[in-house]
């Protein structure tokens, strides 16, 4: 380890502080438009029944983000858990994935308020394909410095597998939302498919690693 102070590791216990703060103050950015929607309909005396039928787009698509974000979340969770030290490499590449989930509660509500266009389907999944990408480069990056914690070489390897999966699962999504617009976000029911495909791509990788070498 290099002894100048700006290139030493640092421990994860403000990182990881960090980290649940932003993910929280996110969570609660995505019902600001919802509690404006409210006053709205206060001001313009519409019941409980005509406010949900109204705002119901807005209602699924923070359910939707809020459940997208708490999942992202748990597995920053799992993937940290045995980090012990945290590079100043490591700590960019979280503050990519802390602006994507931040960034999140914007096309969340452009879901809700706004009509459904094709760029619209872009800048949202392809910011939830942003958020897989950064994970990515995380296992990566720890897979190349196991010196940083206890993670073990399975957990590197099977949490890369997961987030490919996800990664063509949610590009796999984008295309049907794009081509399907404006009724093309039922393609995110493909992220059902995430263990499967993770399966599927783990024993892709073992069948490989087991073939013999030519030459």
């Amino acid at each position: 380890m290099n002894d100048h102070p700006r290139t030493q590791p640092f421990r994860t216990e403000r990182f990881k502080a960090f980290v649940d703060a932003v993910v929280a103050i996110a969570m609660t950015l995505l019902i600001l438009p919802l509690m404006e929607s409210v006053s709205e309909a206060a001001s313009d005396h519409k019941s409980t029944a005509e406010f949900f039928d109204e705002h119901s787009g807005q209602l699924l698509s923070f359910g939707l983000s809020f459940l997208l974000i708490a999942t992202f979340w748990m597995g920053h969770h799992r993937q940290y858990r045995d980090v012990e030290f945290v590079t100043g490499p490591l700590l960019w590449i979280n503050v990519a994935w802390m602006a994507t989930i931040v960034w999140l509660p914007v096309p969340t509500a452009m879901i809700g308020q706004m009509d459904t266009d094709p760029l619209q389907a872009v800048v949202y999944i392809g910011t939830l394909i942003m958020t897989q990408v950064t994970t990515l480069a995380g296992w990566l990056y720890l897979a190349r410095h196991r010196e940083l914690g206890a993670v073990s070489t399975e957990t590197i390897r099977l949490g890369a597998i997961g987030d490919v999966a996800a990664i063509i699962l949610f590009a796999a999504a984008l295309a049907i939302a794009v081509a399907a617009s404006p009724n093309g976000y039922t393609g995110l029911f493909l992220l059902l498919l995430s263990d499967p495909m993770s399966r599927l791509l783990n024993r892709l990788l073992r069948k490989r690693r087991s073939e013999p070498q030519v030459g």
